[in-house]
């Protein structure tokens, strides 16, 4: 397999879902070098694609990996993660399981929030800090403010494949942003229900127009 459609590959495993654009811009050549290897890709059963909704206008294509593609990757560590939660779930009340994601989230929050006066910080330094603490965990993420509040947009989740299965897991995120942040979040898109990417709204009162 060539380097680029390996590249191809990469991308997509990271950020889930893309278009031909996005996968240009990221694996740096043009739109209609992409066309052709995501072709091959599709041929080969590792890439598959359908029409999303975005905004006015005509739906958009975007790509995704199939199971053989993500297959292509080292995926013992998931196998076995799958596996452990499956193993949880048969032994434990269901509730119980959540609470465990919850308490891991609440740990993680505990460990980063002991070396930080987060209370003495506004929400948008606190948006920065969660920002880099959700990177360390594999995620990427951005945030701007709006009329209803601050968004904040996972772009990439490294919990999306065992989420598939196990949704139980995107509590982890959830949990650790409303943690650092001190206040509720609500989540209105999930990368699980076919949305583009996971987007939480931070109620916030403060108007400013820093961006990260």
């Amino acid at each position: 397999m060539s380097n680029t459609r390996e590249k191809v590959l990469e991308t997509l495993l990271a950020r889930q879902r893309c278009t031909i654009n996005d996968l240009a811009d990221t694996v740096g050549i043009n739109p209609i070098s992409v066309r052709h290897h995501i072709n091959k890709l599709e041929a080969a059963g590792l890439v598959a694609s359908e029409e999303e909704r975005h905004g006015v206008g005509r739906p958009r294509l975007v790509y995704f990996l199939t199971e053989k593609g993500i297959e292509q990757f080292p995926s013992r560590y998931l196998t076995l993660t799958v596996r452990l939660l499956e193993q949880l779930k048969e032994n434990m009340p269901e509730s119980m399981v959540g609470k465990l994601f919850t308490q891991m989230a609440d740990d993680l929050a505990a460990d980063y929030a002991s070396e930080l006066a987060l209370g003495e910080l506004p929400i948008e330094e606190r948006l920065n800090l969660v920002k880099d603490l959700l990177s360390t965990e594999g995620f990427t993420m951005e945030w701007e403010l709006k009329e209803d509040g601050y968004h904040i947009r996972e772009i990439s989740c490294p919990y999306y494949h065992i989420g598939q299965s196990h949704p139980e897991v995107c509590t982890v995120d959830e949990t650790l942003i409303s943690n650092m942040l001190s206040v509720p979040i609500e989540k209105v898109k999930c990368i699980l229900d076919g949305d583009s990417h996971c987007t939480y709204i931070v109620p916030g009162s403060e108007k400013t127009t820093h961006q990260p």
